[in-house]
C-alpha cells in the first residue's frame, strides 16, 4: 500500500482535472500515471538516428535523392618544392 502525505492543493487540482478528463478515480489516475513514469524509465532510450527514422516514416516516409556524379579525386599537392 503506497499512501503520499502533504500533497499540495495545486497537485491535487491538477490530479483532479486529469483524472476527470479521462474518465478515471483520482487513485486510478495516480496509479497510471506510475505506471507510465516507471515504464519509461525502464525501456531502453532509442538513439537519435532511429528516433528521427520513426518519425520520417510517419510523416510518410522519406525523401528520394538524386546524387550528382563524383568526379575522380584530384591528385595531391606536392609539398616536396
Amino acid at each position: 500500500m503506497l499512501r503520499i502525505r502533504q500533497l499540495d492543493e495545486k497537485l491535487q487540482r491538477l490530479l483532479q482535472v486529469r483524472s476527470a478528463h479521462n474518465g478515471r478515480a483520482k487513485e486510478e489516475e495516480a496509479r497510471e500515471i506510475l505506471r507510465g513514469a516507471l515504464v519509461i524509465s525502464e525501456a531502453p532510450k532509442p538513439n537519435l538516428a532511429e528516433s528521427i527514422r520513426r518519425k520520417m516514416a510517419a510523416a510518410g516516409g522519406g525523401i528520394d535523392l538524386k546524387l550528382s556524379k563524383r568526379e575522380p579525386i584530384r591528385e595531391p599537392p606536392d609539398f616536396t618544392r
